[in-house]
């Protein structure tokens, strides 16, 4: 190789031996051993987006030549991306994550080993796995997927509880992922004692709860319906007021006076039967007693079966209002008679007309309490009707205010119908902006982590580029040093050479003063000889001592004892056959090269050290031995 010397290393030279040094020292693994880092909490993505899985090697290392794997335990086969040498094993894939996973195959050389699955379903929730067998080191990664078109829920008035007085609201949402709890809350936000909650889960895997709820007028009368999802910390709610006319409903007690209303009329109406009945007993009664003396005439000629039936009737002693009256009719039947037979039998007679009398009085007392009993029955049956027709306008009014209230809490139930398909409407729209940016955010967060990332590897290679940048200059510095006592060495030989050429130019001035006499030309020609052993013996001089001088340079030494770089910095070439190169680490020399051939000007010669390998930190001495057997160190 021609190069041009100016009295400093050639450039192109300098060029190449730093960025050998660069690559070498950029292949350098540090000391601390590699970590495979990955998120500390779960990942939420939505059902149909792309997501990343972060996962990079801590500090920064090169995994594209690596077997990467990512697995998830729960399925079969466990595979979800294999790759190895930056190549993709597909037949070991999963299939239901066939064309959806990725690696970001550019960023393997940092050690970046995140892993992109493509529109993400419910079924890929799990937790996965970043490994690599060869460092066997390994990160877990956490991934819940969420439902994108869950509702707001819808609060329904679903009846009235009579008994607690109170209003039955009911709850529903529809289109989660996974199963979310439903919560009420009243105006402090304070949690309300419901029914139990109702899940129904679809074909598409999403879920639809609903609950019921009883809200008293000791509540709160605002009222939140919350439907929430703690993984994905995803909710939803909707708030609904319930105006205080719904908790205004009659008591129990009003059916219970309904009740006894109904049983006091019937009670006054057997009351009336029964008074119609004895008005027309009586009637009939007032009747027999005015008949003619014919009519009498035919009742004395059954006299003695009407007194038969007197003494039947005394001895069941009145057990009937009937029986009284037709004792008293024949009693007036045989006063009659014992008028007209007086005169035969006087005393018969008059013992049985004073029986006859004194029933006549018992039956006309009978016949006052009764008038007075009737009398008693029919005011207080007037009563009791006036009480009725009073409870029935009662019943009335208040029969048409609950239908009047039943028509404003229907209207009610429209309008606040009408006001939650409003806010449904709403809601709906301000959930899609809060979805859009939900996935912008998402979208944001994953481009921040990557670039977190990527501003980790860069400062990591920045730190890197930096110490050999420090490293390059102090190696720069010395390489200065050294063309500096080369330029040195470089005069010395120049001299020594015009020395060297006076020396010569005496010797042929005294072979053309010889050249006349042959003999003394021999005698010459013996003496040139000697001369030329002279000159030989002192140009090895001159070598040695420029070798002590340091012609022969160690240009560089591997600081992990593979290899050692010699250099001849003179202009000449030098002979170094049977020269020998001697290592002596602590207590322990080796020869590791022994020279065959001439060193030319200039040139460098590496040798390999791999015989004696040393550390960073052992006292390497370095000598050169020549054919004479002389020692000169080197370092």
């Amino acid at each position: 190789m021609a190069h041009q010397l100016n009295g400093l290393f050639p450039r192109s030279l300098l060029k190449a031996f730093s960025v050998l040094i660069f690559i070498i020292l950029l292949k350098d693994v540090c000391n601390g051993q590699p970590q495979l880092i990955g998120p500390s909490q779960a990942l939420v993505a939505r059902a149909g987006d792309d997501v990343i899985l972060p996962c990079h090697v801590e500090p920064a290392y090169d995994v594209s030549t690596k077997t990467l794997e990512w697995t998830r335990s729960s399925l079969d086969p466990r595979f979800v991306y294999v790759s190895r040498a930056s190549q993709e094993l597909e037949k070991l894939k999963n299939p239901s994550f066939k064309g959806r996973t990725s690696l970001f195959v550019d960023e393997l050389k940092y050690g970046n080993i995140s892993l992109k699955i493509s529109k993400v379903k419910f079924n890929d929730t799990g937790t996965y796995k970043c490994y690599i067998p060869d460092l066997e080191k390994e990160a877990l990664v956490k991934l819940v997927v969420a439902s994108v078109a869950a509702t707001s829920p819808a609060i329904s008035l679903s009846g009235i509880d009579k008994n607690r007085g109170g209003v039955v609201l009911q709850c529903e949402s529809a289109g989660w992922y996974p199963e979310p709890e439903l919560l009420w809350l009243d105006g402090e936000g304070k949690l309300l004692s419901a029914g139990p909650t109702e899940t129904l889960r679809g074909p598409d895997d999403l879920y639809t709860v609903s609950s019921r709820v009883t809200v008293e007028k000791r509540h709160s009368n605002n009222i939140t319906c919350r439907v929430q999802q703690r993984n994905t910390n995803q909710s939803r709610e909707t708030h609904i007021h319930v105006p205080e006319d719904f908790f205004e409903i009659p008591s129990s007690s009003s059916s219970l006076i309904i009740g006894l209303a109904v049983s006091l009329a019937l009670c006054i109406m057997l009351l009336i039967l029964s008074v119609v009945v004895l008005l027309r007993r009586k009637k009939k009664h007032m009747m027999k007693t005015n008949r003619s003396p014919e009519d009498q005439t035919d009742v004395e000629g059954a006299e003695v079966p009407l007194r038969k039936n007197q003494t039947d009737s005394g001895d069941a002693k009145g057990s009937s209002e009937e029986a009284r009256e037709t004792e008293q009719l024949n009693s007036s039947s045989s006063s009659t008679k014992t008028k007209k037979q007086t005169s035969c039998c006087p005393l018969t007679s008059r013992r049985k007309l004073l029986e006859e009398q004194q029933r006549r009085e018992e039956a006309e007392k009978n016949l006052q309490d009764i008038e007075a009993k009737l009398s008693g029955n029919i005011s207080q049956a007037q009563e009791d009707k006036q009480k009725m027709e009073r409870l029935r306008n009662e019943l009335d009014s208040t029969k048409q205010q609950l239908q009047q209230e039943k028509k404003a809490a229907e209207n009610l139930k429209k309008k606040l119908e009408e006001k939650n398909r409003e806010l449904s409407g709403n809601i709906s729209q301000a959930q899609e902006e809060k979805q859009k940016m939900e996935r912008l955010n998402k979208e944001l967060d994953s481009t921040k982590q990557q670039l977190q990332l990527e501003k980790k590897a860069a400062e990591n290679l920045k730190k890197k580029l930096e110490e050999k940048n420090r490293e390059l200059e102090n190696k720069l510095k010395d390489e200065k040093k050294r063309n500096e006592e080369t330029k040195e060495k470089v005069k010395e030989l120049q001299q020594e050479k015009k020395a060297a050429e006076n020396l010569k130019k005496q010797l042929e001035e005294k072979n053309h003063e010889l050249s006349g006499n042959i003999s003394q030309a021999q005698e010459d020609k013996q003496k040139m000889e000697r001369l030329r052993n002279e000159l030989d013996s002192t140009k090895q001089q001159q070598q040695m001592n420029k070798l002590q001088k340091g012609d022969i340079i160690l240009d560089k030494v591997d600081r992990y004892g593979l290899y050692i770089c010699l250099r001849n910095t003179s202009s000449e070439d030098k002979m170094m056959t049977g020269w020998e190169i001697k290592l002596q680490i602590k207590d322990r020399e080796f020869i590791i090269y022994k020279f065959q051939e001439n060193l030319k000007a200039g040139e460098g010669l590496t040798l390999n050290g791999k015989e004696a390998m040393w550390n960073s930190g052992d006292n390497v001495k370095i000598s050169l031995i020549s054919n004479t057997g002389e020692e000169h160190r080197l370092n």
